[in-house]
């Protein structure tokens, strides 16, 4: 049962956006959406779907740790318990997780470094990065299989309402107020980590020639 139609559809909306960029490959990545506060629920993908498609059964209704309100077959994500995590420390409305070349590519160069910054960058202001000599630095953390692992290391870098935090060749997460924001900083990211690639790319032929 669709619990918020508002909410529902909200959700559907930025999950067609991101497939349309071909970023849920092999039904990976997932996303969430808050429904209530006290207590915590909140919509997260059901697992195993084909998220370019839409069906009555793309999401499900959880509680603050990831278990289904209601008497269902869908199972949800694998990655709900990080969805919990950043609900339950935050006032974030949306997470949104996904596995890119780009940000898998990033996460696995700096994965040892435990982090990567940008720096003279315009996009770096979607996350409240104004002044001329800002940095914005991404967590790093490394891809626990044990799920509650991930999202114990995970929960250290929840300091805010919004943020970002790379898995090593698992993807990023990120989360924001509403639905807008969070895809606004996950597309600021992704944009960034193509660039860096790019830039990483070209001075290697300019270094060979």
């Amino acid at each position: 049962m669709i619990v918020n139609q508002s909410k529902w559809e909200d959700l559907a909306e930025v999950k067609e956006e991101l497939a349309v960029r071909d970023w849920f490959m092999g039904t990976s990545g997932n996303l969430a959406l808050r429904v209530s506060s006290s207590p915590t629920t909140f919509l997260v993908t059901a697992s195993g779907k084909d998220k370019r498609k839409k069906t009555e059964e793309d999401f499900l209704l959880v509680d603050g740790n990831g278990k289904p309100v209601e008497k269902t077959n869908l199972r949800p994500s694998a990655e709900t318990a990080l969805h919990s995590r950043i609900f339950l420390n935050s006032g974030a409305g949306c997470s949104l997780h996904v596995h890119t070349v780009p940000n898998n590519v990033v996460s696995e160069l700096y994965g040892d470094a435990g982090e990567v910054t940008f720096r003279n960058q315009e996009l770096i202001k979607a996350f409240d990065k104004w002044r001329e000599d800002d940095e914005l630095t991404i967590p790093i953390i490394r891809n626990h299989a044990h799920i509650p692992d991930l999202a114990e290391e995970l929960s250290q870098h929840i300091r805010g309402d919004k943020g970002a935090v790379l898995i090593r060749n698992h993807g990023i997460t990120v989360w924001g107020r509403n639905t807008f924001e969070a895809k606004k900083l996950l597309e600021a990211c992704e944009f960034l980590f193509q660039y860096h690639l790019q830039i990483l790319s070209l001075q290697s032929h300019n270094l060979q020639t």
